[in-house]
């Protein structure tokens, strides 16, 4: 009979990826982690604004909503245990004209709803005081937002997975798995060579890439498997120091959040990410963006400088819903109750807040697996 080489195989070592391969080693499985790339987090998880988000927008009772605050609490507690390098900077969502109120106090309200805390509406004197440079109606302060050094976390859960006996395995694609008894065979490429490895848990966590492999599962009903849709984010770094000391973001756009300013933790600044829907997987900075960056940031700026802004780096967001009317989409993390086949768990449309809420997803992949998930 067949032996298992691994307790649990996680395609894709982005940071929910090694967030569940962390959740399983740490319960003293054995934990195989495989992408297709030289190192984790090659694309989604190193290509974003690394934004601690509080989870003031999503969707009552959605999985972001609830994933998100959860995340964010066990985010913080994480990188104080184990030193991971963040800062609790705080973010400002503003109003830059009177028709913009309406939005700003929707995200008041499902913030609450949501049960963040530390938000609430910031007086004219608060918004003067504060950002003197800052154009605005009005603002929303969420406290609990911060900015974390991704690479540095995803690092922490790799070094947990070896410690524990696990293995990341790089330049390997899964090419097919299929159940053979109790178990999955999952056939591997890499470098050229074939291989299978055994195991009774798949989790597949390949961001940008996860269509593509739940169709290589056998057994798995097609109308499980959403298309996937690409919307490249362009960044634009700032020359110069930031006029701002906190995040500041304007109210929410088809697609995204808007261009906002972030921080990284040497306090400088870039703005982004915009939303191009593509067709492909493309990362090269569109430089013709530029124009359309400032127009935006003066609705809150109005000094930006001219010939201020530098190309700096792109992400694609791996989405399930396009910009034809269609409603924004939450996480799937579609388990055995889902799709019928044991041991499986497919991660899909795992966009932002993905990072922020990443220790809570793979909690919750744990308890999926150990059939234990809440109602």
């Amino acid at each position: 009979m067949t032996q298992a080489d691994f307790d649990a195989v996680v395609i894709g070592a982005g940071v929910v990826g090694l967030a569940c391969g962390r959740a399983l080693a740490s319960r003293g499985q054995s934990v195989a982690v495989v992408d297709r790339a030289q190192g984790i987090g090659w694309e989604v998880s190193s290509r974003n604004s690394e934004v601690i988000h509080a989870g003031l927008y999503y969707a009552t009772g959605s999985l972001k909503a609830q994933l998100c605050v959860e995340g964010r609490r066990r985010l913080y507690e994480y990188c104080d245990r184990h030193h991971v390098p963040y800062q609790k900077t705080g973010k400002w969502v503003v109003a830059t004209s009177a028709d913009e109120l309406p939005a700003l106090e929707r995200i008041f309200k499902q913030a609450e709803i949501n049960d963040v805390e530390g938000v609430r509406m910031l007086s004219q004197d608060e918004i003067k005081t504060g950002e003197p440079d800052l154009k605005a109606v009005a603002a929303l302060l969420s406290e609990e937002t911060g900015i974390i050094d991704s690479h540095s976390f995803m690092l922490s859960f790799q070094g947990e997975i070896e410690a524990a006996g696990g293995a990341f395995t790089p330049h390997t694609e899964v090419l097919a798995a299929e159940r053979q008894g109790e178990l999955w065979a999952v056939t591997c490429q890499c470098e050229g060579e074939r291989f299978t490895v055994h195991t009774p848990t798949l989790i597949n966590s390949a961001g940008l890439h996860a269509s593509a492999v739940a169709k290589r599962i056998e057994g798995l009903d097609p109308s499980l498997i959403p298309a996937p849709i690409y919307a490249r984010g362009n960044y634009y770094k700032l020359q110069g120091k930031s006029p701002f000391s906190r995040l500041i973001y304007p109210c929410p756009v088809k697609g995204g959040l808007g261009i906002h300013l972030t921080l990284d933790l040497t306090g400088s600044a870039r703005f982004g990410p915009d939303v191009e829907w593509m067709d492909e997987i493309d990362f090269t900075v569109n430089p013709n963006r530029a124009e359309a960056f400032a127009q935006a940031i003066r609705r809150y700026w109005p000094a930006l400088p001219d010939d201020v802004l530098v190309a700096d780096y792109a992400g694609v967001r791996p989405k399930i819903a396009g910009p034809d009317g269609e409603p924004a989409t939450d996480f799937r993390i579609d388990g055995p109750a889902q799709h019928g086949l044991p041991g499986l768990v497919n991660l899909l449309g795992i966009e932002s807040p993905g990072l922020t809420s990443s220790l809570a997803i793979a909690e919750r992949v744990y308890a999926m697996l150990e059939d234990k998930v809440p109602a």
